[in-house]
């Protein structure tokens, strides 16, 4: 049985989190908590928070934890938060502040 679980509108760009997704691609749970809890990047931290959303969702629908592994994990562009920092002679440079949506979805062994 799948399990499912989304975190919406992160202000963190996707491709800071894609580069993540390999480490944890294809382990058990208790596996890839533990090395998203040991890497140094602040989308390890949005991905672990996700991945324990995740695991509870399982709890929920009563599915055996030990037996869960990490199927996919997608993170899709969110909406963009677009600035302007102005520059010099009146000039103004955009700065785009990327969101990202992030699904996990677990799946028994």
């Amino acid at each position: 049985m799948e399990t499912k679980a989304q975190a919406k509108y992160i202000r963190i760009a996707p491709r800071k989190v894609q580069v993540i997704i390999p480490a944890i691609k294809g382990r058990k749970v208790e596996e890839a908590i533990s090395i998203l809890q040991f890497m140094p990047r602040k989308g390890a931290r949005i991905l672990q928070k996700v991945l324990h959303s995740a695991v509870a969702n399982a709890e929920q629908n009563k599915v055996d934890i030990d037996l869960l592994v990490v199927k996919t994990v997608l993170v899709d562009g969110g909406p963009t938060l677009k600035r302007f920092m102005p520059r010099a002679m009146g000039r103004a440079n955009p700065i785009l502040k990327r969101t990202s949506h992030i699904t996990v979805l677990l799946e028994e062994a």
